[in-house]
C-alpha cells in the first residue's frame, strides 16, 4: 500500500503542470483529491484524467482572493473534517526589467505567487493541525534562492516564500505537521505562454518555445520527487540537477555566483517555471 493511500490532499494550480501530475499520482495511490484552479478547461481536463475510484473534488478558486480559498477549507472541513496534503502550487510568471515593471503586473503575480501560499497556509492550517501526520508543501523556486535579471517580482515572491515556509516550519517542530518548501529549478509547463511582460516583443508560443530550452524536467518528475518528501517529510526540496547546481553555486559563492551563472539572464527573459 502507497504512504498516501486514503489520504485526502488540496492541490491548487491542479489544472495543469505540477499541479496536474500531482494530482494524477496521488490518485493512482488512491488518495482522495480536492483540487482547486481559475482554469475551468484545464481543470475540466485534469479530472478528465483521473480514472481511478478514490473521490476527486474540483473548485474554480482564485488563491488571490482570500475569501474564495476561505470558503474552499470551510467546505471541505464541512465535508471531511481533516485534510492530511495540502500543496500550494498555484503560480504565474512576470518578465520585466525593474524599470519596466508595471505595478499592476507585480499586484497580480504577488498576489498568486505570494498572497497565495499565505492564504492556502493559513486558511488550511487548523485542518492540517488536527492530523497526527499531516503535510504542507509550499512551492518556492530555484529563483528563491538567487536573483535573475527580468525576474525582480517573481524573485521577491518566491524569496518570500521560502522565508514563510522557513519560519513556519520551525514553529511547528516537533508536532505532528511536517512543512516542506520545494524549489524546482526548470518545469516543462505552461507557464512562459501564460506569462505577462510589458517589454517583451515575443508571443506567448515564442516565450514557451525558448522556455523549452531551459527547462529539463517534466512536471510528471517533479512531482513524483514532491510525494517522495511528503512520504519521506524532507524539510527542503530541490528539483532537477540544474536547481542543485545552482544552488549549489550560490551556497558557495552568495556573491559571485552571477559571473558564475552568466547564462541566467537569458533564462530570466524566457521565464523560469514553478
Amino acid at each position: 500500500m502507497a504512504y498516501c493511500t486514503g489520504k485526502l490532499a488540496a492541490i491548487t494550480g491542479a489544472g495543469s503542470g505540477i499541479g496536474r501530475a500531482l494530482a494524477q499520482q496521488l490518485h493512482r495511490e488512491d488518495c482522495a483529491l480536492y483540487l482547486s484552479d481559475v482554469d475551468a478547461s484545464g481543470l475540466a481536463e485534469t479530472r478528465s484524467l483521473l480514472q481511478g475510484e478514490a473521490p476527486v473534488d474540483t473548485r474554480i478558486v482564485d488563491v488571490a482572493d482570500r475569501q474564495a480559498v476561505q470558503d474552499w477549507a470551510a467546505d471541505i472541513d464541512a465535508r471531511e473534517g481533516r485534510i492530511d496534503i495540502v500543496v500550494n502550487n498555484a503560480g504565474v510568471a512576470l518578465s520585466d526589467p525593474v524599470t519596466q515593471s508595471r505595478y499592476e503586473d507585480i499586484q497580480w503575480l504577488m498576489g498568486i505567487n505570494f498572497w497565495g501560499v499565505v492564504h492556502g497556509t493559513m486558511a488550511f492550517l487548523p485542518l492540517l493541525q488536527r492530523g497526527h501526520q499531516s503535510h504542507l508543501v509550499n512551492l518556492s523556486s530555484i529563483f528563491g534562492v538567487i536573483g535573475v535579471p527580468t525576474q525582480s517580482a517573481y524573485n521577491a515572491a518566491k524569496f518570500a516564500v521560502r522565508g514563510y515556509t522557513e519560519a513556519l516550519r520551525q514553529e511547528v517542530e516537533g508536532s505532528p505537521l511536517h512543512v516542506c518548501c520545494v524549489h524546482p529549478g526548470g518545469i516543462r509547463t505552461n507557464i512562459a505562454r501564460r506569462s505577462r511582460s510589458a517589454s517583451s516583443n515575443t508571443t506567448p508560443d515564442e516565450r514557451a518555445a525558448m522556455f523549452e530550452q531551459f527547462a529539463p524536467t517534466s512536471p510528471e518528475r517533479a512531482a513524483q520527487q514532491i510525494i517522495r518528501a511528503i512520504e519521506k517529510r524532507k524539510k527542503r526540496l530541490l528539483i532537477g540537477r540544474d536547481a542543485k547546481y545552482i544552488s549549489a553555486i550560490a551556497r558557495l559563492f552568495p556573491v559571485r555566483y552571477t559571473r558564475l551563472l552568466p547564462g541566467l539572464g537569458r533564462a530570466g527573459d524566457v521565464l523560469e517555471s514553478t
